[in-house]
């Protein structure tokens, strides 16, 4: 993963990162305030050796000594000490739970036994090491050998008294807190990845290029509230007529390769991924741009391009290939150059109709009297009209809202493209989040979910009318 990516991963899921953070720490604080401060402190103990004069005698006598510590480190922790210990402290204790409390050592190379002793009780820390070391002083007299005159060839001498500590050793505040926040952060950061890998919905494009290699037309931002005309040239509501506009130069773009024809189905994978707002608002702009576009609602399923557009058409395409009359009965003028066609009648066989011999005969039609013949279609994965009606036309446009499609659903509508031999003109992403707008050219859009009159003419925006002819 590159730090691009890494950084969006931050940026998605940042609260449960610093909720990570956060339980780490208390959980850190707590164990810390629960934990009951020990005091430590140490005393010293020499041991040493009578030996003669001379400097061999005297080098032998330290090798002794040196190599006698070790079984003096055993015996400070025997009974032989720690007994008397308890008996003079009056501890409530045995001599096997009392070495638990003492840490004996000696540093290298040295005749010096050291001995620390840990306990709730500073006092009683020092008090304990004292007594410790006292105990061995008279047991190593006991312990080591005489000589030929009777004298101890072994003595040990406290050589340093365990000072009262001031202050505890354990536990340790600043290192716990700070090994807390470390254990948050690996936690955070290490579940954000995780999710991130198990999230398969469609967030941006390069999600879509884990799918497919068709080409990203264009990204439309999401946007809160009411949304404001195409044609406003500042703001959130120009970024996103920019966006549209991007898409119908792509739209015209890609309809350039092969053999020319001016038809193509806008759907999506699911519903509500902002379809019919999106083909509206394309038709919108392509008609600004002066070319002559007819919209037709091809989803005889829940049509709903006349109730965004605020046409009051009872009558429309369903009519038209059952022969109830010609088209030019049943199209409104909206505005310059843009000419829509309802649905009309809900039909119990919406595929077979959109499949049928009549369809063929109206898209050959349309084709040569606009520059652009629209459709916005249903869904491809609940039902196939979408296909069905992409396998006549010039291509298709596929609808992927971010935060909504996952990436198996797009790869399946995807599928049923290719499967009947549909040419995928591209994709668009909709209702991207304000977040994500470093990646999409800052263009931002309103939610697919919420109808307005956004890209809608005037004449559109008055009270529901009949119908306008059109002779064409």
């Amino acid at each position: 993963m590159e730090l691009q990516q890494y950084l969006r991963i931050v940026r998605d899921y940042w609260r449960s990162i610093l909720a990570s953070l956060f339980i780490c720490v208390v959980v850190a604080a707590g164990v810390t305030l629960m934990q009951t401060p020990m005091y430590s402190t140490s005393s010293s103990v020499f041991i040493t050796v009578e030996s003669g004069g001379t400097a061999g005698e005297l080098s032998q006598g330290a090798n002794y000594a040196e190599r006698q510590v070790n079984s003096f480190i055993n015996v400070t922790t025997s009974e032989i000490v720690l007994q008397p210990a308890i008996d003079q402290l009056g501890l409530d204790t045995t001599p096997t739970r009392l070495a638990k409390a003492l840490e004996v050592s000696s540093p290298a190379n040295t005749s010096v036994i050291k001995i620390a002793a840990k306990d709730p009780s500073p006092e009683q820390a020092s008090l304990l090491a004292n007594t410790v070391a006292a105990n061995l002083e008279e047991a190593v007299t006991s312990l080591a050998p005489p000589g030929p005159d009777g004298t101890r060839l072994v003595t040990a001498t406290v050589i340093n008294s365990a000072p009262i500590p001031a202050s505890p050793v354990s536990p340790r505040v600043t290192t716990n807190l700070a090994l807390g926040v470390l254990l948050g952060l690996l936690l955070g950061f290490g579940q954000a990845v995780l999710r991130n890998m198990l999230d398969t919905r469609i967030q941006t494009t390069e999600d879509i290029e884990q799918v497919t290699d068709a080409p990203v037309l264009a990204a439309i931002g999401h946007r809160e509230g009411e949304a404001g005309r195409v044609a406003e040239t500042s703001g959130p509501a120009w970024a996103n007529a920019e966006a549209y506009r991007r898409l119908r130069t792509n739209v015209g773009f890609v309809g350039l390769g092969g053999q020319h024809r001016s038809s193509m189905v806008v759907t999506s994978s699911l519903t509500g991924e902002g379809k019919t707002e999106t083909v509206v608002n394309l038709a919108r702009v392509l008609a600004e741009a002066g070319s002559t576009v007819l919209l037709i609602d091809a989803d005889l399923r829940r049509p709903q391009v006349a109730d965004r557009m605020g046409l009051d058409a009872d009558l429309g395409l369903t009519d038209v290939l059952t022969g109830r009359g010609p088209m030019y009965e049943f199209v409104v003028q909206v505005a310059p150059n843009l000419t829509v066609l309802a649905a009309g009648t809900v039909p119990p066989n919406p595929s077979e109709l959109l499949g049928s011999d009549a369809m063929t005969h109206l898209l050959e039609a349309v084709e040569k009297h606009y520059d652009y013949v629209l459709f916005d279609s249903p869904p491809l994965l609940p039902v196939t009209d979408a296909v069905v009606l992409s396998a006549k036309v010039g291509g298709t446009i596929v609808i992927a809202r971010s935060g909504e499609v996952r990436r198996p659903q797009l790869a399946a509508a995807l599928d049923l493209l290719d499967a009947g031999e549909v040419t995928l003109f591209g994709l668009v992403l909709n209702d991207v989040p304000l977040s994500n707008r470093s990646h999409y050219y800052s263009s931002y859009y309103y939610s697919a979910s919420q109808p307005t009159d956004e890209g809608v003419p005037d004449e559109a925006r008055k009270p529901r009318r009949k119908r306008q002819l059109s002779a064409r």
